[in-house]
């Protein structure tokens, strides 16, 4: 018991900001650059602004060992007798009963979770988990190991009726797993299990060592947005793959889905019926017992296949693109800002926005840029939407060539040329009119019509009004300075 008046060394959660009091100056300056009109129109984050989950997280720098939660998290290996500096302080602080209670579980498996008492610890309980080893070659076993250890630790959390649960980084230096991949697992598994589950939980505490801090704060508003500002700032660096609705790594090849009912398929049956039967199972290779590959494509190039064939064939192709899209981190690439969202258009269509020289072609991995392309348009493509291609003072190290092009209209899905209604080329020059209308002419069909050429923003705001797509500053600048100010006028669509 610590002397009569002297500062306990325990640390009270209450006492400290949570995340959404944490939201700073600078941050709020973010939100309000943005306009609201623009903000309401774009696709929704899949991990929304939400208040109520802020409220509930802190971001502690210090000794896990010194919250007084609920519960605090304690990372180990298998024979709960590891040597790290978490354990370590929870150790000496909790005393020697705590070994003692350690024996009597017989060890814990890579991402369980099990419960002790606290004993001379602030916290009541102890949660004990086991992080994955990390290594790349099996890097979808450890996130799914890793996923196991929040979730798990969550639900004990839930299932004990804790109010709250200080959180260690799960994953130790020894087991190698990086910190930032890590740290996306933790905050997202947290985040959903909030959402889903969490009604009774009252406050999650993430304690992180000042080497981890910058992680945290890094990803923590990718997850946690603190305004509508943020949670739309953040969008475009959220990975591709972000789980299923309860944050679990989804592995696509390991998703067949098995019917009630299957039924029986009679010999006579036609080939359209079997086919039709077997996609209950799912829409993989193996679940649909394709047919030799090779030969396929063998009868692709004797142009023997049907048309439904063929399209069949597209979509398993973009199938394969999509999934890897997905599953790679493309943040390199979403921090270009070459390609993102903006408003709607005068009919009420989506606008995508292109900005050529923000491509350095000769310095990027140019089928990262394809997987990254197909990211973001997939699902924005399921409706009518237009795109807006700002060629202003682009260079030679920024021209996309034709074969890239040809390669990305070739691999997307149909949807993409069907409910692409108008692409405006703005700023062009002659050689890239001859070389778009040579391209749109020769490589590709039922693109050339919906090219329009546009020498200045005026135009463009016949279109699309100034308040519905965000536009770089320099090019505004550069319009400026060659068509002169631009001067606001009720104008009807195109």
């Amino acid at each position: 018991m610590d002397p009569l008046g002297a500062r306990s060394q325990f640390v009270d959660i209450q006492t400290l900001p949570t995340w959404q009091q944490q939201l700073d100056e600078d941050g709020e300056e973010k939100r309000l650059v943005r306009s609201d009109s623009m903000l309401s129109q774009s696709f929704p984050s899949p991990f929304p602004f939400r208040p109520d989950i802020n409220r509930k997280i802190i971001l502690f720098v210090g000794d896990i060992a010194l919250l007084n939660c609920t519960a605090v998290v304690n990372t180990s290996n298998e024979s709960l007798n590891d040597k790290n500096p978490t354990s370590d302080s929870i150790h000496q602080l909790a005393g020697p009963e705590l070994r003692d209670e350690l024996l009597k579980l017989k060890g814990c498996r890579t991402g369980e979770a099990k419960l002790t008492k606290g004993f001379n610890l602030a916290a009541r309980f102890i949660i004990h988990t086991v992080g994955p080893k990390y290594k790349a070659k099996y890097r979808t076993a450890a996130e799914s190991s890793l996923y196991s250890c929040y979730r798990n630790i969550m639900q004990l959390a839930a299932e004990q009726s804790m109010a709250s649960v200080g959180f260690c980084v799960v994953t130790t230096t020894k087991r190698g797993y990086p910190l930032e991949d890590a740290t996306h697992i933790a905050l997202r598994t947290v985040r959903r299990f909030l959402e889903n589950h969490g009604n009774s939980i009252e406050t999650v505490v993430f304690a992180v060592s000042d080497i981890e801090e910058s992680a945290f704060k890094k990803l923590l508003p990718l997850y946690y947005p603190r305004s509508e500002g943020e949670e739309k700032t953040c969008l475009p660096l959220i990975p591709a793959d972000i789980g299923n609705s309860e944050g679990e790594p989804v592995v696509p090849e390991r998703q067949i889905r098995i019917t009630e009912k299957p039924g029986s398929i009679e010999d006579e049956c036609d080939e359209d019926s079997l086919e039709l039967d077997l996609g209950q199972v799912g829409t993989h290779a193996f679940a649909r017992m394709e047919g030799d590959v090779d030969k396929q494509r063998k009868l692709i190039l004797q142009g023997q296949m049907s048309e439904a064939a063929l399209q069949k064939q597209h979509q398993r192709n973009y199938g394969r693109w999509l999934c890897r899209a997905r599953a790679e981190d493309l943040s390199d690439i979403a921090a270009l800002k070459a390609l993102y969202q903006t408003g709607v258009d005068v009919c009420g269509r989506t606008v995508m926005v292109v900005v050529g020289r923000n491509i350095p072609v000769t310095l990027i991995d140019l089928e990262k840029a394809l997987l990254y392309f197909i990211h973001v348009m997939d699902h924005i493509t399921v409706k009518e939407y237009v795109m807006v291609y700002f060629h202003t003072l682009t260079g030679e190290h920024n021209h996309l060539d034709t074969d890239f092009l040809k390669k990305l209209y070739d691999i997307v899905d149909v949807k993409y040329k069907k409910n692409l209604m108008a692409f405006y080329f703005v700023h062009p020059t002659f050689r890239s009119k001859v070389s778009t209308w040579f391209f749109t002419t020769f490589s590709v069909s039922g693109m050339k019509e919906k090219v329009r050429y546009l020498d200045n923003l005026q135009q463009l705001f016949t279109c699309i009004k100034p308040e519905q797509i965000d536009i770089p500053p320099f090019v505004l600048e550069y319009d400026a300075r060659v068509n002169g100010p631009y001067h606001h006028s009720e104008a009807s669509g195109l």
